[in-house]
């Protein structure tokens, strides 16, 4: 009878190593995960911010376009301007 309530406490001991183990292993892949998705979250970022800097190098073109056409709009009004009062 000793030896089988040995045993039981043996197999509980290492069914317990086992559980201890496990839930350690859970919390290191719940830590990893939580990596990878701040790694994806960062990724995210850096193509949003990608993309944030090619619409403001567009947004500047245009400006510079908008600026040029309303030179030419100057110019000509001031051109017709001095064409009407000579």
């Amino acid at each position: 009878m000793q030896q089988r309530f040995n045993e039981l406490v043996s197999e509980q001991l290492e069914t317990m190593d086992k559980l201890l183990y496990l839930q350690s292993e859970i919390e290191r892949c719940q830590y990893l995960k939580e990596e990878l998705i701040q790694l994806q979250e960062m990724t995210k970022l850096e193509s949003i911010k990608g993309e944030i800097a090619l619409k403001k190098k567009e947004l500047k073109e245009i400006q510079q376009i908008f600026q040029e056409k309303t030179d030419e709009v100057i110019a000509s009004y001031q051109k017709e301007q001095f064409r009407v009062t000579t």
